[in-house]
């Protein structure tokens, strides 16, 4: 049986960042990805942006690692000299009873350690971009976007300069906890021993997780698919910013984010399905876009939005319940040696990349 010290499953920007700090620390690391790249799964289908840390409950591990993580991004991605942009973002009230739950959101970003939001009058929004419609908005200048995939082909080779190892198309179907470390069970029967495991498989983190013989069963939580289709739009948009409704129960709302390049796409919608491989954007569901859209840019052409992508939320809260925190789960939690499972790493994820691979390098010191 091949042994090595620590095993991370899972190439997404999470994975790999988790790899790259524990290999930074001097640990023996492979990564283990069951496709054949890196970063097809969530990592691939987001908004790209880079969160300033605004709308997670105080003290919540999402405030804590992305108000962390956008700091060490910026500071990687500009020191790497990776493609990103501080391009800064307003969120927009578009009827009175939102322009109330702006301040109500600026007071816990404060709390968050978010201390650069700036409330604006309409004539404000407007000067700053000319075809907004809104009642109010919040600026906050610290957004920003960046290139997720040079992001990974950099932690990539960060870990592999540092000693670690990449191994794609090699699946993880199980595994066998307790005795002398932990008995990783790959896709073609082979196995190996590790004194460490981290557990970043995305979506199917929660589903491997109840394949870990001796990880107790309630330990690991109820998995949800939360669907989010993207329209790009036809031609250019006139903003320089991205614009974000207030948020809404499940998701940030409809809004209007950039590519490095300008493109504007307008996303992610909320439907809740059954598989995590349900990527098909239903055309039909621009109609729902363009009436969300229109409330602050009027202007908005008809037959201006073709779809784009869809992307799938890695929920541990369903239809209904509050959102869930990240779960970032070691040993004290389940009781299993060397053991860490990273569970509901959603938005903000990418953002808190970084910050996560710090955390995940202080349970296995």
């Amino acid at each position: 049986m091949d042994e090595f010290d620590c095993a991370v499953i899972g190439a997404g920007v999470v994975g790999l960042a988790v790899a790259r700090a524990l290999a930074l620390r001097g640990r023996e690391v492979i990564v283990l990805e069951s496709e054949g790249a890196i970063g097809t799964g969530t990592s691939s289908r987001n908004s790209e942006v880079i969160h300033a840390g605004i709308y997670y409950p105080q003290g919540s591990l999402k405030a804590q690692l992305c108000v962390e993580g956008k700091q060490r991004l910026y500071a990687y991605a500009e020191d790497r000299g990776l493609p990103h942009r501080r391009c800064g973002k307003l969120i927009v009230a578009t009827s009175e009873a939102q322009v109330g739950q702006l301040e109500a959101i600026a007071a816990k970003a404060r709390a968050n350690g978010v201390d650069d939001l700036v409330l604006l009058s309409r004539t404000q929004a407007r000067a700053m971009e000319p075809a907004l419609e809104c009642l109010a908005a919040l600026h906050s200048p610290s957004t920003g976007i960046v290139d997720s995939h040079a992001l990974m082909l950099s932690l990539q080779g960060d870990l592999e300069h540092a000693g670690g190892v990449l191994a794609l198309k090699s699946g993880v179907v199980g595994a066998e906890c307790g005795g002398a470390g932990i008995v990783l069970k790959a896709s073609d029967g082979t196995a190996l021993r590790c004194n460490s495991v981290v557990n970043a498989a995305g979506l199917a983190a929660p589903l491997l997780a109840r394949q870990f013989d001796g990880l107790p069963a309630a330990a690991v939580p109820g998995a949800w698919f939360a669907k989010g289709s993207y329209f790009t739009l036809a031609g250019r948009a006139p903003f320089s910013r991205l614009i974000y409704p207030v948020p809404e129960a499940a998701g940030l709302g409809v809004h209007l984010t950039l590519d490095l390049g300008g493109q504007a796409k307008f996303g992610p919608d909320v439907q809740w399905v059954a598989s995590p491989d349900d990527l098909v954007v239903d055309p039909a569901r621009g109609e729902g876009f363009y009436a969300e859209v229109r409330k602050y840019w009027p202007a908005l052409p008809d037959g201006a939005l073709v779809p784009g992508y869809a992307g799938i939320r890695p929920k541990i809260s369903g239809p209904g319940d509050a959102a869930a925190d990240f779960m970032i789960q070691g040993p004290a939690a389940h009781g299993v040696p060397g053991l860490v499972n990273l569970f509901g790493i959603e938005s903000p994820g990418l953002t808190s990349s970084l910050a996560i691979g710090r955390f995940v390098g202080d349970l296995l010191s």
